[in-house]
């Protein structure tokens, strides 16, 4: 049972329908002991306490806040860096996503994971950081990347904030959680919950993009912001049917103006031209 329990939190908990609603009913069975009181209660555009004092990789004593305010979107993580399983794999697939990105940390957003065994000390947040530099292999973004350890009060303090819900299994010797990426402001505000183990590009992409108020990206990347909305149940964002059809009114407008102004400024031409 110890071996297979991070396999049964891997496929419960990352479940869309179960991390958007800890309330969901389960057909014909119940959940088990280990998952009770376990999920994630979605606080969108709550704020963040800046000022929760955590410890980073280098063993430095920093506010939440170090990593705001600088006009970036933040992608955060609640795992634990000795995790048997689920972590590693909701880690793996945050970096995997990541390098599928143009955008580079540090450049265009920052990524801070925080642990929620305040037993972790500096060390291992730094041998887990290091692990998962390599893989993403972009050494321009490696200042973007901040893991943090902190103390069971701050570390409990985030996890209500971000409606992280977990909690210790004695008997397995492991932590019981979900798994959740979080997109947050720059001012701190919870802008993007983002469930599940796998996060698909245009997703995260869209996610950071709409939490920087477009301040990231070209042009046309913020233009297809605007045709798409997020859809919750579906954890992605899918097409916004009534601002395509307002951009599709916007280009007959257009196309109607460079039809008929030519043709008006030549009826002028001809009319002064008789007179």
């Amino acid at each position: 049972m110890t071996k297979s329990l991070p396999l049964i939190l891997a496929t419960l908990l990352s479940s869309s329908a179960w991390a958007y609603d800890t309330k969901v009913l389960v057909t014909g069975h119940e959940l088990p002991q280990e998952l009770q009181d376990v999920g994630v209660t979605e606080h969108l555009g709550d704020k963040l306490d800046l000022n929760l004092n955590f410890t980073d990789e280098q063993g430095q004593v920093v506010p939440l806040g170090s990593f705001f305010g600088r006009g970036k979107p933040v992608l955060m993580a609640m795992v634990y860096y000795t995790c048997p399983s689920l972590c590693n794999y909701h880690l793996n697939g945050i970096t995997d996503t990541l390098k599928k990105l143009r955008w580079t940390s540090g450049e265009d957003f920052e990524v801070v994971a925080v642990s929620m065994n305040s037993a972790e000390a500096p060390d291992v947040a730094d041998k887990k950081k290091q692990s998962y530099l390599k893989v993403y292999d972009r050494p321009e973004g490696n200042g973007g990347w901040h893991f943090l350890v902190g103390s069971t009060v701050n570390v409990q303090k985030l996890a209500d904030q971000l409606g992280f819900k977990f909690h210790w299994l004695e008997d397995k010797k492991q932590f019981a959680h979900a798994s959740v990426a979080y997109v947050v402001t720059p001012q701190g505000k919870i802008s993007r919950y983002l469930h599940g183990i796998q996060i698909e590009p245009t997703t995260l992409k869209l996610s950071l993009l709409e939490a920087s108020s477009g301040k990231i990206g070209t042009i046309l990347e913020q233009a297809v912001m605007f045709c798409f909305q997020f859809d919750p149940h579906k954890n992605k964002y899918t097409l916004y049917a009534w601002n395509i059809m307002r951009i599709g009114a916007l280009l007959m407008v257009l196309l109607l103006a460079l039809f008929l102004v030519p043709v008006w400024w030549r009826g002028q031409w001809q009319q002064r031209s008789r007179t």
